[in-house]
């Protein structure tokens, strides 16, 4: 999946370059602006199975935005509401004002068995980051486990592992 961002706005959108032969000039409408753009299709420098996803944020959809999947990766993923120039590497485009645009941290590891880690923290936030109704402290870490609900603000994500592909 290939990522690029609106020259307008900064919001982004994700599109299967794998689907188009490479020199083709696709034309996007950013959901955010309404600004039209066009990206050509370029030789991909990695495959897409270089780096997987090692799980999701499914943001669930309510008055200030429609639902999302936000793929994490190894390190830390800052979650936050995407404003052009924040730090958040895993932004939620969305108008609740009562997400900051850093709001709260989910660091992937291996452990010394190496197995993968999901650790959550606040970033520290003004409005607090919650985990099943219980609000976390500045120094709380949380390891998450498949299926856990997160609320930032006014909005709810469920983390998700990947599902192993039945054969």
């Amino acid at each position: 999946m290939k990522r690029v961002a609106c020259p307008k706005c900064g919001a982004y959108l994700t599109f299967d370059e794998n689907k188009y032969p490479v020199g083709r000039i696709l034309v996007f409408e950013c959901a955010a602006c309404k600004k039209s753009f066009k990206v050509r299709v370029k030789p991909s420098d990695t495959p897409t199975e270089a780096k997987p996803a090692l799980a999701y944020l499914s943001v669930i959809e309510n008055s200030f935005h429609n639902q999302q999947v936000i793929p994490l990766y190894m390190g830390e993923n800052i979650i936050g509401r995407y404003v052009k120039g924040t730090p958040a590497n895993a932004p939620i485009v969305t108008t609740d004002p009562s997400i900051d645009t850093t709001h709260c941290i989910i660091t992937v590891k291996r452990n010394k068995k190496q197995e993968l880690c999901f650790v959550l923290r606040d970033a520290p936030s003004n409005t607090g980051t919650f985990y099943h109704d219980t609000i976390l402290k500045d120094a709380d870490r949380i390891n998450l486990e498949d299926d856990a609900i997160i609320t930032i603000g006014a909005t709810s994500m469920i983390f998700s592992l990947p599902k192993e592909k039945e054969e």
